[in-house]
């Protein structure tokens, strides 16, 4: 719906422009400002809905998270838990 409504603003916006252009060339400037005004809002709402990009993308790895404990017997390790309002998290000694 969003994006609907943009396009179709923006493309009156742009028909509007473009009926109104002035018959002077001194005038011509105030139509090339806001045709790059417009057009920057085109391209500037198709650049933010975009979906964003895959990870890795920009050439490093993803994440990736080592599941086994550090070495010893025993370590700190945050766990979450509800107090009847909100999630709190608190750090529990895990040993195995």
């Amino acid at each position: 719906m969003k994006k609907t409504l943009a396009a179709s603003l923006a493309a009156a916006s742009i028909a509007g422009a473009v009926a109104v252009t002035p018959a002077h060339a001194q005038r011509g400037v105030a139509a090339g400002v806001a045709a790059g005004l417009i057009g920057g809002a085109i391209v500037g709402s198709a650049i933010a809905n975009s979906p964003p990009p895959p990870p890795g993308y920009y050439g490093g790895p993803p994440p990736a998270y080592y599941d086994a404990p550090p070495p010893g017997g025993c370590y700190w390790q945050p766990r979450r838990y509800w107090d009847g309002y909100e999630w709190n998290y608190r750090n529990v000694r895990v040993c195995y």
